[in-house]
């Protein structure tokens, strides 16, 4: 076998543990919490070591960032909200209504992906306060990916011209919010495509016009 071969193998094996890690993080954080799961816990999970954990991680709190990250993009490639195929072709829609159609349901796979964890790591930040420090933001990353789409929104046909860029992404953000997901589908029983509809239909009412086709 050619050093490139061995590399190559060495390497998707390394990727290999890793999602298995993360996959079992996810399923632990989510059914006993963040603060009652320790790391024998995942890695029994895993099947792997505690000591691979933290050679791959780091530590619990770094084992959550990447779990969050990852969940949030749907794989573990690099590549920003913004930059997602599904997002880049939702704002090149033609019109307001077509735009939002598919935005919507792009926004609501990656909320029924985020949502548990939100609530894993709402309550991993009131446990330990250094969890919230590992999101260094000055602003709400969330707040410009919507700020994006509104932008985008605003110049296409069927859009409301009285509504500004600010109140169409502060719209975006309440109303595609992991919080209110979590009401309506986990609590309140929701299917995500009575979800889907619902959102989309209220948020075509407020920022595009009664003539918009679709």
């Amino acid at each position: 076998m050619s050093d490139v071969k061995r590399t190559n193998k060495r390497a998707e094996k390394a990727k290999e543990t890793r999602r298995r890690i993360l996959a079992a993080a996810s399923e632990l954080f989510v059914q006993d919490g963040y603060g009652a799961t320790n790391l024998q816990d995942v890695a029994e999970k895993a099947g792997v070591a505690v000591q691979t954990i933290y050679f791959v991680f780091g530590n619990k709190r770094a084992l959550l960032k990447e779990l969050v990250d990852v969940t949030i993009a749907g794989d573990d490639e690099p590549v920003a909200t913004m930059d997602r195929p599904w997002y880049v072709a939702a704002l090149a829609a033609g019109t307001a209504q077509d735009m939002l159609r598919a935005y919507v349901a792009g926004t609501t796979s990656v909320l029924e992906r985020v949502a548990p964890i939100g609530r894993v790591l709402e309550a991993a930040v009131a446990s330990d306060p250094e969890v919230a420090a590992l999101w260094p933001y000055d602003v709400d990353p969330r707040h410009v990916v919507q700020q994006g789409a509104a932008r985008a929104l605003a110049g296409k046909p069927g859009a409301r011209a009285e509504v500004s860029v600010e109140e169409a992404a502060d719209l975006l953000y309440g109303l595609l919010s992991p919080e209110l997901y979590l009401l309506f589908v986990h609590e309140r029983g929701w299917t995500r495509e009575h979800w889907e509809q619902w959102v989309g239909e209220t948020l075509r009412t407020q920022l595009c016009t009664m003539g918009g086709n679709g």
